[in-house]
């Protein structure tokens, strides 16, 4: 039984697995405090971890209906994440691991949404059993990234950003058009109701050979059209097509630059996790194609796309069971450390 830490942004978590069943994920968000500066503030980003990791812990614990003397290890996200951030839960884990003399396993946050797709029910439980090799989309605020999977613990990235992040790009272009923080899951609802064929942005890098991406030439164009037609967004129709439009264009890049990196690797299953995945349109249209075109689809389900202690409790107990914690559990936070890093 394994506790588990996760901090890397604005999300203070603590997690209690079992066996690859998730027997608690509480979460305290920090969305409402950071709306007011249209972003996420470091500062006070930590301020709220430190208020929260106690009283979260508490709670993941008594959740789980377990006490400190049954667990057996402790995982923590170390990096990657705003430095700060990701110090102050790693910082909690070390301290408990000091009292206890539990062993350490530090997880990097992209394996935990890597893996995220695998875990599902009631309660949620990790399926290494029916692992299959895959490639997977990971795609977030901060990330976009192309994976394969060979095996658990053992993966390729195939391509990352070359600029801005899939959700980056949302939120970003949501203030542009002036709607709150955070923007992209505002643009999400307004497209719902928009017409997508009624603007046609750039789709950029899409027919190119590699499984890179850029955001950055859809920012421009989506700005460009803006200042030639002064006024289109605060008409409300006009603005559900535009959000429509640059969902369209984000969303067709996605699927179509995964979908083509699962031909070529021969997978015939393909996942796809982190905050983004919660977007509708995304979720659609990759069960629409894959089933077109014959690739079995795993998403990660909702509570287990943003940042979350569960998934990375359940990658941690999984490194665990293979010998791997920490010999160095006084190793500090690495807020740049990259999946090509991770040895299996």
């Amino acid at each position: 039984m394994l506790l588990a830490f996760e901090s890397s942004c604005d999300e203070t978590s603590v997690a209690v697995v079992s066996d690859g069943v998730v027997l608690s994920n509480v979460v305290a968000t920090q969305i409402r405090m950071h709306a007011e500066y249209g972003g996420v503030v470091p500062e006070l980003a930590v301020r709220e971890h430190l208020k929260n990791l106690k009283p979260v812990c508490t709670e993941a614990l008594r959740l789980a209906g377990v006490g400190v003397d049954d667990l057996q290890a402790v995982g923590a996200t170390r990096g990657p994440g705003l430095p700060a951030a990701l110090a102050a839960g790693y910082a909690a884990a070390q301290g408990f691991c000091a009292a206890t003399g539990l062993p350490l396993i530090g997880v990097n946050h992209h394996e935990g949404h890597l893996y995220s797709p695998w875990i599902s029910g009631e309660p949620p439980r990790a399926d290494w059993a029916g692992f299959r090799r895959n490639v997977s989309l990971i795609v977030s605020g901060g990330h976009t990234l192309l994976v394969l999977v060979e095996a658990p613990g053992k993966h390729r990235v195939l391509g990352g950003t070359l600029d801005d992040a899939a959700g980056e790009c949302f939120d970003k272009l949501a203030k542009v058009l002036g709607l709150p923080y955070p923007g992209g899951p505002v643009l999400d609802r307004l497209a719902e109701e928009g017409n997508p064929a009624s603007h046609v942005f750039p789709r950029p890098l899409l027919h190119e050979p590699h499984d890179d991406f850029s955001f950055s030439g859809l920012k421009t164009s989506v700005r460009y059209y803006l200042d030639r037609r002064p006024g289109l967004a605060e008409d409300v129709g006009a603005l559900k097509d535009l959000c429509a439009a640059i969902r369209a264009a984000v969303v067709d890049t996605l699927v179509g630059k995964l979908l083509r990196a699962a031909r070529r690797t021969g997978v015939t299953c393909v996942t796809a996790s982190g905050g983004v995945t919660c977007n509708r349109a995304l979720r659609r249209d990759l069960a629409r194609e894959c089933a077109a075109q014959g690739f079995e689809l795993r998403l990660a389900e909702p509570r287990f796309c943003t940042d979350n202690a569960g998934m990375v409790g359940v990658v941690a107990e999984y490194r665990w069971r293979q010998g791997q914690a920490s010999d160095a559990p006084e190793l500090e936070v690495t807020p740049g450390w990259s999946l090509e890093e991770i040895v299996a």
